[in-house]
């Protein structure tokens, strides 16, 4: 089993920055994925930003050159920094886990407000 916490949302004006941080705890494998999704109200759950144990990312066009995602393999942890916020980056952000073939985990999610 896999459990995702996440910590760092909170309130902040447009322009500003926030670091979300994800730790995962239970068996963790090397070729698993970890990313950020978010929801808005009444929005479908989309992705910000994933990245695999080597490194690769990919980011949605929305967020490029604002957000950078990082991971930490050894402590199993995946951050996400995120600068010149805007009101429209409103949203629940969720920490993800993805394994291969089609197993995904999530955590309980952290509040994002970017005030305008």
């Amino acid at each position: 089993q896999v459990r995702l916490v996440e910590s760092g949302g909170g309130l902040v004006q447009a322009g500003g920055s926030l670091k979300l941080s994800c730790a995962a705890s239970g068996v963790i494998f090397s070729s698993d994925a970890m990313g950020w999704y978010r929801q808005a109200p009444g929005k479908q759950r989309e992705l910000v930003a994933r990245i695999t144990s080597g490194g690769s990312t990919n980011y949605a066009d929305l967020v490029k050159g604002r957000f950078t995602i990082s991971r930490d393999n050894a402590k199993n942890t995946v951050d996400l920094q995120m600068n010149s916020l805007k009101p429209e980056d409103t949203a629940v952000y969720y920490c993800n886990l993805a394994r291969l073939p089609t197993q995904y985990y999530w955590g309980q999610g952290t509040q994002v407000t970017v005030s305008s």
